[in-house]
C-alpha cells in the first residue's frame, strides 16, 4: 500500500494582495530585520535629540 504524505505548507509571514499585485514572503531575511531595527532605532535617537 502507498501512503503518501502531503507535503506540509510553510507558514506565511507576511502576505500582500493589492490589485494585480500578489507578494508573499514565507521567510523574512535577517539583514531586512537589522536594517529596520538599526532605522528604526536612529530615526528614534535623531527624533528625541531635536
Amino acid at each position: 500500500m502507498d501512503k503518501r504524505v502531503e507535503p506540509s505548507r510553510t507558514q506565511l509571514q507576511f502576505e500582500l494582495r493589492c490589485g494585480g499585485l500578489h507578494v508573499i514572503i514565507h521567510r523574512v531575511p535577517v539583514w531586512l530585520i537589522t536594517l529596520v531595527t538599526t532605522a528604526t532605532g536612529t530615526g528614534a535617537a535623531w527624533w528625541t535629540s531635536r
